[in-house]
């Protein structure tokens, strides 16, 4: 299953439980997750989806453990139980947090970045879909959207990458898996 109508489809019948739903698009760095994320909620715009973007949670460029813990801890728990949520908002270009995301409860949640496979809890409303590309075509679509200011990071970012990946086998989670490359 790899076209958007779908994707559509496959979240839509995973919503339809009592209750909002959440989307977590997971993989590396440059596969085409923000493309995606932004196509689903085009698609599924009626139901009033809230797209998060685990690049407004991470604390930095070493920070994607952490931003796990966040979006389990601040975002997910407290959505899961039917409560508002949050969490600050990162500046790149200042290097520090600045400002909150209040997240409304009663609303489904599109989940996009690295690390977002970690709010996986096996709940029918959950769907996870990994996308994938060749590291090489990764790298030179990250680096070519950053304009520079990820080349400095790649290693130290590709290294976190690895050892999230080791800690669980998300991919096989995966109800969808599309390759991009």
């Amino acid at each position: 299953m790899t076209d958007l109508a779908s994707l559509t489809d496959l979240v839509r019948r995973a919503w339809a439980a009592p209750g909002p739903g959440v989307l977590l698009i997971d993989g590396p760095s440059g596969s085409g997750k923000s493309t995606l994320a932004d196509e689903l909620q085009a698609s599924l715009a009626d139901t009033g989806a809230i797209l998060i973007r685990m690049d407004e949670i991470y604390p930095g460029w070493g920070g994607l453990d952490e931003a796990t813990t966040i979006l389990t801890r601040d975002v997910l728990s407290p959505w899961r139980r039917g409560e508002p949520s949050g969490h600050a908002l990162w500046d790149w270009a200042a290097d520090r947090q600045s400002g909150w995301r209040n997240i409304p409860a009663g609303h489904p949640l599109i989940v996009e970045g690295c690390g977002a496979a970690s709010g996986w809890a096996g709940d029918p409303a959950t769907v996870l879909v990994w996308v994938e590309a060749s590291d090489d075509t990764r790298k030179r679509r990250a680096l070519a959207r950053d304009a520079g200011t990820f080349d400095a990071h790649w290693e130290m970012w590709d290294a976190q990458w690895r050892r999230y990946l080791a800690r669980a086998d998300y991919r096989a989670r995966a109800d969808a898996v599309i390759r991009t490359d």
